[in-house]
């Protein structure tokens, strides 16, 4: 009778454990497909949509439907920089990923994650153990003389999974391993991206500094040339204390300039993982041409940024502790066997009469816990729709930073022809007031108008040409690393 009522009541409870399910994800909540990059929205269609964070469902979101795709962050991005033509830039993001502070914190979160899914993991196998030990005190019935009992033996256990409150929390401890492997890989391109934004910054600072240096270089000339005509009496003073206070303001922003490329070198030595103090990089003003970027990027590409993949991956860890919180609810089956020995006397503890052996199997079932297990639920679903904001906003920020790059790509290619013919003409007028100041057919005044204006045109050349660089690099990020659509 005994033995029917605990089948029954296992039976019961396995019948129950299938309703221990986590909610499924809202897709409706997810951000709608665009059709096209808003920047380019004539030339660059959106092929795919981006993933959801499922891989069994499909939601169409206004006009636009979700393409179900897994992360596809393990994807090869290969080594994106290459098109740069720069072997320093190469030689200091190899060194960078050997180095960086925070690639190494990042390395060590992954392995504390993996340590905690091998942990969840073992909670599912049989626990076995031995024991030995000895124990002296009085036996009841025996008298008030103390006995020594010696004893050894082993214990087994096993917790069946009938809610699978185990396999869920395991599900989970997996999940979280993923979503820091792909923060691990999110860290590395964010790494690689700010050394080669940084790296570029000092090549423009490099020649932006010779360009101030070539113009005070010029205004000495003409600082010489005025001092002389000062002498023979055919300039004012006041003719020469406007160059001389041109030479100094020149100079000053030469000076300016030098402190600008040591904290970009010394940010450098930090993202390397090198002491600033025995940091150098050599001043080059030589660059690549600008990289190509080709025309129609996927919107699928976003499916391997490591941060949308950590956040989706988030999100499913979040509804598996749904499923361990629900679980609670229902009845637990532990399994245990112990066999041993116990003896009085030390020689005979082995002795085949010393042996001692049980089996048991409990059926526990919570029945009052003051609201705890609904407060694990209640607690576990807001922890499912934070990891659903969390995830909303990421493909949202993801969207944004792509429009943002490609914007400013389009607009600054515009930008750069146009400041390229204002460079042209300011240095035509400058040619032409040397010329004429020289011969006494403009003043000098004129001449130095026209010198800041040909250098004022020259360094927001340098800053457009500059900035294009630094959105490159912005894209290559924002898709996750290079725009070659994965495979």
């Amino acid at each position: 009778m005994k033995t029917k009522l605990m089948m029954t009541t296992l039976l019961a409870a396995l019948v129950l454990a299938g309703c221990a399910t986590p909610p499924p994800i809202d897709e409706s909540r997810l951000p709608a497909t665009p059709t096209a990059w808003k920047s380019t929205a004539t030339a660059t269609p959106i092929a795919t949509a981006t993933a959801t964070a499922t891989a069994t469902q499909t939601a169409t979101v206004g006009e636009a439907r979700w393409a179900v795709v897994p992360p596809a962050d393990a994807e090869p991005r290969g080594d994106w920089w290459l098109a740069f033509g720069d072997p320093t830039l190469n030689d200091l993001i190899r060194r960078s990923l050997a180095g960086n502070t925070d690639l190494q914190g990042a390395a060590a979160r992954l392995a504390q994650a993996r340590a905690l899914l091998r942990n969840a993991n073992a909670d599912r196998m049989p626990q076995v153990g031995a024991s030995a030990g000895a124990a002296r005190g009085t036996v009841a019935g025996q008298g008030p003389a103390p006995a020594t009992l010696y004893n050894a033996g082993l214990a087994a256990s096993w917790e069946v999974d009938l809610s699978g409150r185990l396999s869920q929390a395991s599900r989970a401890a997996a999940l979280d391993a993923q979503s820091r492997e792909a923060l691990l890989q999110s860290t590395r391109l964010m790494v690689q991206a700010d050394v080669a934004q940084t790296y570029l910054a000092l090549r423009f600072a490099d020649q932006e500094r010779r360009l101030v240096r070539d113009t005070v270089a010029a205004y000495r000339e003409t600082l010489a040339l005025t001092q002389r005509r000062y002498q023979a009496g055919d300039v004012a003073e006041l003719d020469l204390a406007r160059v001389q206070t041109e030479v100094a303001a020149t100079e000053a922003e030469a000076i300016s300039l030098d402190r600008r490329r040591a904290e970009l070198e010394n940010a450098l030595a930090v993202l390397l993982g090198e002491p600033a103090s025995g940091f150098k990089v050599a001043e080059d003003t030589a660059l690549a041409a600008l990289p190509a970027i080709p025309s129609g990027l996927p919107s699928a590409m976003l499916a391997r940024r490591p941060d949308v993949a950590a956040a989706q991956r988030s999100l499913l860890a979040a509804q598996a502790r749904v499923g361990v919180a629900q679980a609670a609810w229902f009845p637990s089956l532990t399994l245990t066997a112990n066999g041993g020995y116990a003896s009085p006397e030390l020689s005979d503890v082995f002795r085949w009469s010393a042996r001692a052996w049980s089996v048991d199997a409990l059926l526990s079932l919570p029945i009052f816990d003051g609201g705890r297990r609904k407060a694990g639920v209640e607690s576990a679903t807001a922890g499912l729709d934070l990891a659903m904001s969390s995830y909303r906003q990421q493909l949202l920020q993801a969207l944004r930073e792509v429009e943002d790059s490609l914007v400013g790509l389009q607009t600054l290619s515009q930008q750069a022809d146009v400041q390229g013919q204002a460079v042209q003409s300011s240095t035509r007028a400058t040619a032409l007031s040397d010329s004429r100041y020289r011969n006494g057919l403009v003043s000098q005044l004129d001449l130095l108008d026209a010198r800041r204006s040909e250098l004022r045109n020259r360094r927001a050349a340098l800053q457009v040409q500059a900035a294009q660089y630094q959105a490159t690099v912005g894209l290559v990020r924002a898709l996750g690393g290079g725009w070659n659509a994965p495979a």
